[in-house]
């Protein structure tokens, strides 16, 4: 399903320095190797994604963590989430994995997995479901959403918009789900835009691109390797190891320091001015993710991040952002509309 609604872009006087923001997908541990279980709900990594924020806070660099329904559920009274959202070491908002987001009236299925399938009348009550419980739960009205699995629809926009969401960072460039049944995003630009009915929700893109020789021609050369009638000459790959072209997103997972430093010059020298490093929570924990597996595993993995805030920090000549500060300056240095990322609920 194309996902192409009407937007505005979005962007600051280019002679600025570019921004990066740091977003973590908080969620359960889920292996994605079972299918979707309503069941699979554990959050055991939550001290680890604590214990982590100070590699960010030494660059001075505060991340955004977008919380799962069964992350909020799991909080309680106190606890590592609790800490976070007291200290505000973290500007926290939603993330809706439908498959564990009550109310569960659809089947459990790869296409229901992208909330944007849902019928209107469910997408929305499931978003209206997570931003309810982070706010008994945590106290705080979460105002920056990002749909599980990247999964947009026709609605989320109007949804997000009524329920008093800001920003959304649930697009994908340049990545292509139809195979799954979810949205292609293989046309879309890695900039901000705004969108929705009154064009102001902020969708801030996920980090992704093309990078190799083939330039321009990029897209078009990596359509054709992902042909149908190719698949058996495994072309992606190929194309590669050859410098023609590669597709990556901006995240530590599955990919070097320099793949990330080779993805952010490319995007840079195409305009793009507001950078999205983004990794799932149980990344942080060995053994939660095929990403990381061991102790020496997750060092390398928090190397990585290190390594790519030192270069886009230090060598790039970037600046941190967070996404409602973000908003606020496109629309000219003004207060954000609606409110704080974080607005506390008086008790």
């Amino acid at each position: 399903m194309p996902v192409a609604p009407e937007r505005t872009p979005a962007s600051a006087p280019r002679e600025q320095p570019p921004r990066l923001i740091v977003l973590i997908a908080v969620e359960e541990e889920f292996d994605w190797r079972a299918g979707f279980q309503r069941s699979a709900t554990a959050v055991t990594h939550l001290a680890d994604l604590e214990k982590s924020l100070s590699l960010f806070e030494s660059r001075g660099v505060k991340p955004t963590g977008l919380l799962t329904y069964p992350v909020v559920e799991a909080a309680g009274s106190s606890g590592p989430l609790h800490e976070i959202a007291r200290s505000g070491r973290m500007d926290l908002g939603a993330h809706l994995h439908p498959w564990v987001t009550p109310p569960f009236t659809e089947e459990l299925s790869r296409g229901n997995s992208f909330p944007g399938n849902l019928p209107a009348a469910l997408e929305e009550a499931k978003v209206a479901a997570i931003r309810a419980r982070i706010e008994e739960s945590l106290g705080l009205r979460p105002r920056i959403y990002q749909a599980g699995r990247y999964g947009l629809g026709p609605n989320t926009y109007s949804i997000l918009v009524r329920h008093g969401f800001l920003v959304s960072m649930s697009a994908s460039p340049p990545f292509d789900f139809r195979a799954e049944g979810g949205p292609d995003f293989s046309a879309a630009q890695a900039t901000p835009s705004w969108v929705g009915p009154e064009k102001t929700l902020l969708e801030l893109p996920v980090t992704g691109g093309f990078v190799g020789r083939a330039g321009r021609g990029a897209a078009a050369l990596y359509r054709l390797a992902k042909a149908r009638r190719w698949r058996f000459a495994r072309l992606p790959a190929l194309f590669a190891r050859a410098g023609l072209v590669e597709r990556m997103r901006l995240s530590p997972e599955g990919h070097s320091a320099e793949d990330l430093r080779r993805l952010t010059l490319a995007l840079r020298a195409r305009g793009v001015d507001v950078f999205t490093l983004s990794f799932h929570s149980p990344s942080l924990k060995p053994g939660c993710t095929s990403y990381v597996r061991s102790a020496a595993e997750l060092a390398r993995f928090l190397d990585r991040c290190r390594a790519y805030l030192d270069f886009f920090l230090g060598d790039l000549g970037g600046l941190p952002a967070a996404p409602l500060d973000l908003r606020a300056r496109l629309l000219g240095d003004g207060p954000a509309q609606g409110a704080a990322p974080e607005t506390r609920i008086a008790r």
